[in-house]
């Protein structure tokens, strides 16, 4: 690299306030964003989804995400609760991957494999609060990190920028966007947030009736890295193409459910369904769309003895996760779509959540 590209790396990165790794102190809080009868709490570590007050179909609120009350909680959480995980989200077999001849070794943190990014990813960071509007027609906060060349062997530097915003018709917008500065890099952002459509404290998600739009999935191995094939769900437990009950097949698997989805539709710009949720006791109904390739489907199955908002205990299925991404260790097999970024090229990832009711009858 030459001088010139060196001097011209590091006013980019003192521009967003970085320089050899170390950030400016940016203080940690939380913050809301309220329209109608919807509200949101959220924190800048982790750019974490904290609570999230909905109606149920006789107007009771109740808080449906799982979390804790304080910030020193997060930061001690191993669930990766509420947060933005990555630089790639999801795992990544051998920790190691090889890009155009060089070989890239990354921080293993599941066994021998890459987790959500790292020992040290995304939901472990204080993330740049870079607007907050908590009022007009569309209530809004961004958050932005850069993450270093190098950051858990990912690389070149990556600056990312994640906004939430509440939309009419009690909808939840949420937007990743991210540029690689100086070197191609994997890119594969998620939100992951533990959803019980109940409230954080009802208990399990067992009888959630659920649908998925994809009918395949990225088949995994007994570490659950994907083995390449993209396999059909049809006449298997992870059918979900019509409603069905969480719980009535997931004695089937060996924990429950934790596989990614192949979304039907083209991957893109353009939203595409992804999922819906119904908790019929409270009558409330998720409906997510994406323009991700795919979902995550986990119901929570590692969760044990956990600690939570008001000192309920969380238990395993306590919740479940819908989290759009690219597909898990495409770096590793050419057939997945590329995760690779390149400098003059933007990531951009959108997830819209669109909350209602349905009476009884349903």
């Amino acid at each position: 690299m030459s001088k010139i590209s060196v001097l011209c790396c590091f006013i980019v990165l003192a521009a967003f306030g970085l320089v050899n790794g170390y950030a400016g102190k940016e203080q940690i809080g939380f913050y809301q964003l309220k329209k109608g009868n919807i509200s949101v709490n959220l924190t800048n570590w982790g750019a974490t989804i904290v609570s999230l007050h909905l109606p149920d179909k006789n107007g009771k609120l109740a808080d449906v995400v799982l979390g804790y009350d304080s910030i020193k909680e997060y930061q001690n959480d191993s669930s990766y609760i509420g947060a933005v995980v990555g630089r790639v989200a999801n795992r990544i077999g051998g920790a190691q991957f090889t890009w155009n001849g060089t070989h890239y070794k990354l921080v293993a943190n599941e066994g021998n494999n890459t987790l959500h990014g790292g020992s040290r990813g995304f939901s472990d960071v204080v993330w740049k609060v870079r607007a907050h509007k908590n009022e007009g027609h569309a209530p809004r906060i961004v958050f932005s990190y850069l993450s270093p060349d190098g950051d858990q062997g990912f690389p070149g530097a990556l600056f990312v920028i994640v906004s939430y915003t509440l939309l009419g018709n009690s909808q939840l917008s949420v937007t990743m966007k991210a540029k690689a500065l100086n070197k191609p890099t994997p890119v594969n952002l998620a939100q992951h947030t533990y959803w019980n459509l109940g409230g954080h404290n009802s208990g399990d998600i067992l009888s959630n009736e659920v649908q998925i739009f994809g009918s395949r999935i990225t088949a995994v191995d007994s570490h659950l890295i994907p083995t390449g094939k993209l396999v059909p769900v049809k006449g298997t437990p992870y059918d979900f193409l019509k409603p069905h009950i969480v719980g009535s097949r997931i004695k089937k698997l060996p924990t429950g459910y934790d596989i990614n989805y192949v979304l039907d539709g083209r991957a893109g710009f353009r939203m595409k369904p992804a999922a819906v949720v119904h908790e019929k006791k409270s009558g409330r109904v998720l409906e997510l769309s994406t323009n991700a390739p795919g979902v995550q489907f986990y119901t929570a199955n590692f969760l044990k003895d956990v600690k939570g908002k008001g000192g309920f205990v969380y238990q395993p299925h306590a919740a479940l996760c819908l989290e759009t991404q690219a597909f898990p260790d495409s770096v590793n097999h050419p057939n997945f779509p590329s995760t690779i970024v390149s400098p003059g090229y933007s990531y951009k990832h959108y997830m819209l959540f669109k909350f209602s009711t349905k009476p009884s009858s349903y």
